[in-house]
């Protein structure tokens, strides 16, 4: 029997009022990002186990969200790392290995991790060092809504600390001067101690901007943010306020044990001096010292603790704000430092101190507060990682997307998405490709396209040698032939230089 014509018209006037409801409801609030980017930091962090370091902040940072054991930058130097981290590309994808290489000459239409949510109705704000500028490099304003504000990376208070005032070999580069005269350029100093407020450097201005910046954010409700805060300490010069350097006993901090190259490692996968003795008073003779080197120890961790409390400032106003519950927040180191092990000073390697970073994410409602993994992770997964959480098309490119998805990771610490992390660090005309397993580090090195036979490796076990005492390339066949076919699944690298 068919129902009446007034029972189907009141079926037509329910369904009709419950698409309307549905269609008034609100869609769920497109969350903020905060990006928090810091210069050279290594984990050295109370969260990480470290229990000399003093940062409360980013430790209650950690217990908000996912903390990952196992992060690896994808080359261990500034341009390269953030390229890595707003392309989702990985260098041996973009061929792109130097400080002064801008991506877009290689690739002008490439969408970066800003850019795609500016697309979906993001508005996109950078403060600091996101980017590297300097060396020949600069800004990508296509990434932004609005100029980003650059701050000083190299900065002094006394005069007498930079030349009597004078330009600096370092400053050049930071401030893209004088590139063709460097050598001829006075050495700054290594560090400087000022009894100063926070913002007379950079990091204390950046924070101050970003809490500016949070605060007109509040008011464009309707606008989702996506805010990039660039920490420029630990970088050299560990220039950081007095009270920082007297939360330290210089003379409590303990030396790198283990001072040598690694035992059969190729004689060009170390380093020597570079960026560090650009820094007066150092050199390739007194960082050798115990004195010299438990100066510089003090002085990274000084500058660690203040840059964390420069954090906290930020995280205490997202509070305040009652920001935090809609907003994504991403802590990422672009790259290690060594602080003497293998007797090496600063990044630029393939090993462990020169690509371990620490990586936390806090995604309300999705990760678990106080949570850990051991999820081999890389910078590139960054992009898509802040896409599926934001709701947004994972990225398509144009550039290579080698990043892959974490988001079941951060729902379930336990779970895998990949079995190592990659990453490389060119020495001359030989390009070193290394994959990090849980366990194991491999590091392929030969001329980008030069055949198979022609490299050499170094392999490493973190089980039962962390120190990376000795290359077991040539004693463990099995491992090293296991870890190759794990390479073997990566193309062979691009070179554009």
């Amino acid at each position: 029997m068919k129902p009446p014509f007034t029972a189907i018209v009141g079926l037509i006037v329910v369904a009709v009022a419950l698409a309307a409801n549905a269609s008034a409801s609100p869609a769920p609030p497109r969350p903020n990002v905060l990006l928090l980017l810091v210069d050279d930091l290594k984990p050295t962090l109370g969260c990480y186990g470290d229990r000399i370091a003093k940062t409360p902040n980013l430790d209650r940072l950690a217990a908000r969200g996912l903390r990952f054991e196992l992060a690896y930058c994808n080359q261990a130097v500034c341009a390269p790392s953030r390229n890595n981290l707003l392309l989702g590309s990985r260098s041996t994808s973009l061929g792109l290995y130097t400080l002064g290489r801008h991506f877009r000459r290689e690739m002008p239409a490439a969408i970066t991790l800003p850019q795609h949510f500016m697309a979906r109705g993001w508005r996109a704000e950078a403060i600091g060092k996101v980017l590297h500028t300097g060396h020949g490099n600069h800004d990508d304003p296509h990434s932004w809504s609005v100029p980003t504000v650059i701050e000083k990376v190299v900065e002094y208070l006394d005069p007498k600390n930079s030349g009597d005032g004078r330009l600096t070999r370092e400053e050049a580069y930071f401030t893209n001067q004088k590139l063709g005269e460097i050598g001829v350029l006075p050495r700054g100093a290594a560090w400087e101690i000022a009894d100063v407020p926070d913002n007379a450097y950079a990091d204390g201005r950046i924070a101050d901007e970003g809490i500016r910046r949070l605060r007109a954010a509040q008011q464009r409700a309707d606008t989702p943010f996506f805010l990039a805060l660039g920490f420029v300490k630990p970088h050299l010069p560990f220039t950081a306020p007095k009270r920082y350097w007297e939360l330290y006993d210089r003379d409590a901090f303990p030396l790198a044990s283990y001072q040598r190259d690694p035992t059969g490692a190729p004689r060009y996968a170390g380093k020597q001096g570079g960026e560090i003795v650009n820094y007066d008073p150092l050199t390739v003779d007194n960082l050798r010292e115990a004195t010299t080197q438990r100066t510089l120890i003090h002085a990274y961790y000084a500058c660690v603790s203040f840059v964390d409390a420069q954090i906290g400032r930020v995280l205490d106003e997202l509070d305040r704000l009652a920001l935090a519950e809609r907003t994504l927040i991403v802590l990422w180191g672009d790259h290690g430092w060594h602080l003497g092990d293998h007797g090496y000073w600063t990044k630029h390697t393939n090993y462990e101190q020169a690509n371990r970073i620490p990586l936390i994410v806090v995604a309300p409602g999705v990760t678990q507060p106080g949570s850990v993994t051991r999820q081999p992770a890389e910078t590139v997964d960054i992009f898509p990682t802040l896409a599926e959480l934001a709701g947004l098309p994972a990225p398509k490119g144009p550039q290579p997307i080698d990043g892959l998805n974490l988001v079941p990771v951060l729902r379930d610490p336990a779970k895998r998405v990949r079995d190592h992390a990659s990453h490389c660090y060119p020495r001359g005309e030989r390009l070193g490709r290394a994959i990090r397993t849980e366990r194991y580090r491999l590091v392929e090195w030969k001329a980008i396209g030069a055949p198979a036979d022609t490299a050499e490796f170094e392999l490493y076990d973190y089980e039962t040698d962390p120190l990376e005492t000795k290359n077991l390339a040539a004693t463990q066949p099995e491992v090293l032939a296991r870890l190759r076919a794990i390479l073997a699944r990566h193309p062979e690298a691009v070179s554009r230089d």
